[in-house]
């Protein structure tokens, strides 16, 4: 494998690692030390630069915080979140939001619509902490990634497509609580992505959506890659 190239690795449900060729890594909603189908063997990078969140719901944001501070990383997230976040004791983190952009690294990480409930809970209730967000990640001489979050399928991935056109889209197929195949096949036709990494699937019964009912579904020369929790995909 080429250590030029982009690596994305699935960490189980919606947790990423991008590890970008010139040494800039990014965790996406980590969720690890409650999720079935975490790798058990997988050693996390010694340090992680950013950790990015796409919405507050505990599936995606409970070791936001221990992994962080472990690894010496900026949380990024939408304002409102970002600043619940530093109320659980980070003292780095970026807040932005629908729209903006900001620099992690050698790469520009967009904050994008999606359709999904994100009310962050804990013992005290709970709390606003804006709304549910997806990342285009452009890394310099690299790929244009699009991490979805939890979302359902909505016309304005379209927009998504004009605006940042992303070669690779990590896409939740597992139904019930975000889209499943046959929605993220709709997806894919207003994303037009070359490459889709299924997410938040089969982590729990209900996330009944598989690769292969995708793969069904989408259009001749878009690649869904059936992967398995702790692969990697070089972009």
């Amino acid at each position: 494998m080429s250590s030029k190239q982009t690596r994305i690795t699935w960490l189980g449900h919606a947790t990423v690692l991008v590890q970008t060729a010139q040494g800039t890594n990014l965790l996406i909603d980590p969720f690890i030390a409650h999720n079935p189908k975490y790798p058990q063997n997988f050693v996390l990078p010694s340090k992680i630069h950013y950790v990015l969140l796409t919405h507050g719901h505990g599936d995606h944001i409970s070791d936001a915080v221990p992994v962080a501070k472990k690894h010496g990383s900026a949380v990024a997230a939408i304002y409102e979140l970002a600043d619940y976040i530093a109320s659980k004791g980070m003292t780095e983190t970026i807040g932005f939001n629908l729209g903006g952009s900001v620099t992690l690294g050698d790469v520009t990480a967009t904050m994008v619509d999606a359709k999904h409930s994100a009310a962050a809970a804990d013992e005290k209730g709970a709390h606003y902490v804006g709304v549910a967000t997806g990342f285009v990640l452009a890394v310099d001489g690299g790929p244009v990634l699009y991490h979805a979050g939890d979302t359902a399928v909505f016309g304005d991935m379209q927009l998504i497509r004009e605006l940042y056109a992303p070669q690779v889209a990590m896409l939740p197929i597992g139904g019930h609580y975000t889209m499943g195949p046959k929605e993220a096949a709709v997806a894919c036709r207003l994303l037009a992505p070359n490459t889709v990494l299924p997410i938040h699937w089969g982590t729990f019964p209900p996330l009944t959506g598989t690769p292969e009912q995708l793969a069904a579904l989408v259009a001749p020369g878009v690649k869904v890659v059936s992967w398995k929790p702790g692969d990697e995909y070089a972009a």
